[in-house]
């Protein structure tokens, strides 16, 4: 065949398919984000003063930095260098990236549709045709001649997108594979959260075990003391037994928060991709976690949450099959055509003799127009408007979560600020109860059960302020996580395992 020829039957063809794509249509509703009235401010978000505003900064640029480092706001290397570890090893990262791969090979193949499929092929056929086909006179003459037909040709195919079924299907998977890049942001910031969180659980556990191992020490002297005391005669064998008795207690709750160490430790492990054989942290009890986090307004958490990006996401693509749906009902237009060369011998299948095309369908028709089909694209529109209801509800809910969860952490963080402040008050007046009553049973003037109860009230008066402590810290983790990280419009995805 002639490039000539080749190129003017290309031409038509394509001179078509753009005539017809420019006449589509598409029957996809409008689509709104179900609008939500936020609030004008969170009920329990205080004013900063003006000296403290700088504990939590917007986001300067910056070359040299990532965005979304939020951990480092507690200025712990150790937290720094396990949050790297988690970005790259964390095994719930590597689902959520392996998923956006395949929102993203789908959102490709959905892309497909919008050019024209070409093929070639190359292929030989052996027949005998039926002598009756032939004359119905000639049935009975024996057997029909056989021949061989050798076809060597290329083909091409399009679905002009009349009522935009095509850019619809497009239009739900690039939402899709958004919503996906959204979930991966979510994961990547849960981990990070619960990173911190159980990084911050250890380090109070280590502060709790500091202090038993102080009250196993006072323990300790005050049986010696006790033992003396009864060996010059001084008291009976019963504040011995009660010496006795307040070392073994000490020294048993001591080892429950051991073994509570280590399995936080365990966790801690198990987010950063590791066993925990391989992972171990030294001690180190935690420090003071005071920082004044400004939740901004109620506005921007939309657009900072990747969960709530997620689900938004998901209702435009839920939004987009309702046009799929409709598409249905209305007539399907394909277009084929196939130009190549045939001949009854492979010799002569290349000459200008040989050449052959086809415009149109082989079989059926090129429009299709549905007629009947017992209320199945009737069934699929009212399925397709049902699951976008649903998605609006979901969405809906999850901004209302959203909300939740900040209102919880602002009042979290306003309450325990006030609360540590109370029980340090009380970690200094137990204490002073309880030097006041050791020294006044070493004078003789109260019974030791007096001592104990004083030392009881004192070790869980600092017990209780570190614990104080460790949940100020971890709420200061969940108000980040329910802000939606950093103040960065897009959290970065550096460290996390390659989705390109």
């Amino acid at each position: 065949m002639k490039a000539s020829s080749v190129n003017s039957l290309l031409g038509r063809f394509a001179g078509m398919v753009s005539v017809l794509t420019v006449a589509g249509c598409s029957l996809q509703p409008a689509y709104d984000k179900a609008s939500f009235a936020p609030p004008s401010a969170f009920k329990d978000q205080a004013p900063l003063p003006a000296q403290e505003s700088g504990s939590w900064k917007a986001a300067e640029p910056s070359e040299a930095l990532e965005r979304g480092l939020w951990w480092t706001v507690f200025n712990d290397a150790v937290l720094n260098d396990l949050e790297h570890q988690a970005m790259q090893q964390n095994q719930n990262l590597h689902v959520a990236v392996a998923r956006l791969k395949q929102a993203r090979a789908l959102n490709q193949s959905a892309q497909a549709g919008l050019f024209p499929s070409l093929d070639a092929g190359f292929s030989p056929t052996r027949q005998r045709l039926s002598p009756a086909s032939q004359s119905p006179s000639q049935s009975d003459r024996g057997n029909g001649a056989q021949q061989t037909l050798w076809r060597a040709q290329g083909g091409v195919s399009y679905e002009v997108d009349l009522f935009g079924r095509v850019a619809s299907t497009v239009e739900a998977a690039d939402a899709e594979t958004q919503r996906s890049e959204a979930l991966l942001r979510s994961v990547q910031l849960s981990v990070q959260a619960d990173v911190a969180q159980n990084y911050f659980v250890l380090r109070q556990l280590d502060a709790e075990i500091q202090v038993f191992a102080d009250a196993v020490r006072l323990r300790e002297q005050a049986l010696e003391l006790v033992g003396r005391q009864f060996e010059l005669g001084d008291i009976s064998a019963l504040d011995v037994a009660r010496a006795e008795s307040e070392l073994a207690i000490a020294r048993s709750e001591a080892l429950s928060v051991q073994r509570r160490r280590a399995g936080a430790e365990h966790s801690l492990a198990v987010l950063l991709g590791k066993t925990p054989e391989q992972f171990s942290l030294p001690s180190k009890p935690l420090a003071v976690v005071d920082i004044l986090i400004p939740a901004g307004l109620p506005s921007s958490l939309l657009e900072r949450r990747p969960d709530i990006a997620a689900a938004e996401r998901s209702m435009a693509a839920a939004n987009a099959r309702i046009g799929m749906a409709k598409a249905a009902f209305f007539p399907a237009l394909n277009l084929t055509g196939a130009a190549g060369f045939e001949s009854g011998s492979l010799g002569n299948l290349f000459q200008w003799s040989s050449r052959t095309f086809l415009l149109g369908p082989l079989v059926g028709t090129a429009l299709n127009v549905p007629i009947f089909d017992g209320g199945l694209r009737k069934g699929n529109l009212a399925n397709a408007k049902a699951l976008y209801e649903q998605e609006v509800a979901l969405y809906r809910e999850q901004v209302l979560v959203a909300f939740q969860e900040v209102e919880d952490g602002l009042s979290d963080l306003r309450i325990l600020r006030v609360q540590t402040e109370e029980q340090d008050r009380a970690v200094d007046a137990s204490s002073r109860a309880s030097s006041i009553a050791r020294s006044q049973y070493t004078e003789g003037n109260v019974i030791y059960l007096a001592v104990i109860d004083a030392e009881r009230t004192a070790l869980q008066s600092r017990r209780l302020a570190v614990q104080l402590r460790g949940v100020q810290a971890t709420a200061t983790v969940n108000l980040i996580r329910a802000l939606g990280g950093g103040w960065e419009d897009q959290p970065s995805l550096a460290g996390v395992p390659s989705a390109q």
